[in-house]
This record gives C-alpha cells, structure tokens and sequence, in this order.
C-alpha cells in the first residue's frame, strides 16, 4: 500500500492543530482551576514521604502482601486519597502525600499499623520534600528540554541543513504538547498528577521522535541525490516515507507492547510514566511521518516559488 502523503497534506496539518488546540485548551483550564497547566504532583508543590516495613519481614513470618487497595482504604478517611502509594518486595511500603505535621504523621503510622500489622521501628523513613526544592527540579527539568533541543537544531543543522532542523523541531514541540495536553486531561477529569518520571518520560519521547525524523529525513537526502534533475519534491518526500513507512510501524509496535505490559502490570509508579510514552510515541511517529515531512516539502516548494521570481526581477532590472 503506498500512502499519499503529500496529497492529502492539510488533512494531517488540521488533525495535528486540532490536536493541539485540545491540549492547549486543557492546559488553560488546569491552569485556571489549579495554578498550573499539568496537576503537579509532590515532587513538584512538595509533600511528604513515609517508608516502612513490616516487622515479620525480618523473620520471614509474614503471611500476606501489603495491598495498595487496603493502603488506599485507610488513606481516604483521612483525607490523603491523592497520595502515591508503591509497595517494595511486597513487605515494604512508601507512601508520598501533602506535607505533614508531627501529629498527622503519628496518627497515620499507627492507622497504618493498626489495620495491616507491625512496622519495624528501625525500618522507618521520613522525609519532607520542601516546594523550593520542588521548583528547583521543575526548572531543571525545563531546562533539560530547552538545551535538548538546541542540541537537536546544531546536530540537525550540521547533517542536513538548518531547514530540516526547524521542521524537526515542530514536530517534537507537537509531541510535547499533546502528550501534555493529554495529561492535563486526565489530571482535570480523574485527577492524575505528574512527578519528576513525567520530565524524564518527555525526554525519551523527544530522543525516539527524533530518530525517527532523522531517518525519514536521510531517506529524502538520498533519494534527492540520487533523482533526475527537475524531480518534483512531492514525489521525493512520498517515496521516501514510503520506503520507511514499513520500518517506523515496526519500531513502533515493538517499542509500544512493552510499555503496554508496563502499564497494565507495572503497579501504580510506572502506569503513568508508561502512558506518557505511549502517547508521546504514538505522536512521535504521526509527526515524523506526516508533519515534519509534509512541512518540508511544502518549504522547499515555497523557495522554488521563491528564488525563479527574484530572478526574474533580477534580469527585468538588467533590461531596463
């Protein structure tokens, strides 16, 4: 089957600026409603962080695994149903939550041990995680974004040229933003919040949309040098995507059915993290096929248009 890209271009364009017109809509509504465009999670507004394991762990006595679900239970009486619960080698738990008092700390440990069993009093962890701190990794966060696409633009710059290199860009800022957008969605609706594993999981999205656009776009280079003279761009960028249409899909899936696994058996800590690279590929893959092709073969069309009339005003000014 061979897709006509090109042909049906402004189809791709409308469905991406829809798209992100969603995303961007979110985000405005999150922000209005919670200060911010994503709902942030502890590690950004700061919180508190309890670790503590069974006692019968150290006998290997226990009998049964502590249950997220029962954990949950007694964390909503209390008003801390939003917090982030993750169990370790089953005996193990750490639970993140708003910052707490002295006392709201005390009450919890002994709710906790009261309906699940002892803790070992040498096992147990507090730590507080202060909103300047969570700042401070918000904006180094950002600042990994930045400087990973400045490193893009001067790697793209310098193996292609620096037109390849802002259609690439595009393309990762469409990434981003969807995958954000989707986020800010599910934060307003069921209340998900991000930690620093969403910077880190927009990281990854950006290195996989990259490669995958470097390779769509070595496909054009090559095929360009390799065309008669007077070919027409159209036809250069639909047989170069054809030619790698097959390879992106497969990358795709076998990148993908892992982190379905990861979402739906991965406990609580990864299924977000999982989702945000499922949706960040998923559009990694649409805007290197249909974005950042299509833009640039509507660029080089433009500059054909472009160069032939200013050398025509050129010679009309000899004439005369």
């Amino acid at each position: 089957m061979r897709l006509n890209i090109i042909q049906q271009e402004r189809l791709w364009w409308g469905i991406s600026l829809g798209a992100i017109a969603l995303s961007l809509i979110a985000m405005a509504v999150s922000f209005q409603q919670l200060g911010a465009p994503i709902r942030p999670g502890l590690d950004f507004v700061g919180g508190t962080r309890l670790q503590l394991s069974l006692e019968c762990a150290a006998t290997e006595t226990c009998t049964e695994a502590i249950s997220p679900a029962n954990v949950r239970n007694i964390l909503t009486p209390l008003g801390l149903e939003g917090s982030s619960i993750q169990v370790v080698e089953d005996y193990t738990l750490s639970v993140r939550t708003k910052t707490l008092t002295v006392e709201e700390r005390t009450q919890l440990t002994e709710r906790l041990s009261a309906e699940i069993g002892d803790f070992d009093p040498a096992t147990v962890q507090i730590d507080t995680v202060g909103p300047t701190i969570g700042e401070e990794l918000l904006t180094a966060g950002v600042q990994a974004l930045l400087a990973s696409f400045f490193g893009i633009v001067v790697y793209l710059s310098f193996r292609f040229r620096f037109d390849y290199a802002v259609f690439a860009i595009v393309a990762l800022v469409h990434d981003v933003i969807i995958t954000a957008g989707a986020f800010a969605l599910l934060g307003l609706t069921v209340g998900t919040e991000i930690d620093s594993l969403f910077l880190v999981a927009l990281l990854t999205i950006i290195g996989f949309s990259v490669n995958d656009t470097v390779v769509i776009y070595d496909r054009i280079r090559e095929t360009l040098e390799a065309s008669e003279p007077g070919t027409s761009i159209d036809t250069v960028v639909d047989d170069a995507v054809n030619q790698t249409l097959t390879r992106s899909i497969n990358t795709s899936l076998t990148t993908i059915l892992p982190l379905l696994g990861i979402f739906f058996f991965g406990g609580d800590t990864l299924r977000d993290f999982a989702l945000a690279l499922i949706i960040g590929f998923l559009a990694g893959v649409y805007s290197s096929i249909f974005i950042a092709s299509t833009m640039l073969a509507w660029w080089r069309k433009r500059q054909e248009k472009t160069v032939p009339l200013a050398a025509s005003a050129a010679n009309f000014s000899d004439e005369t």
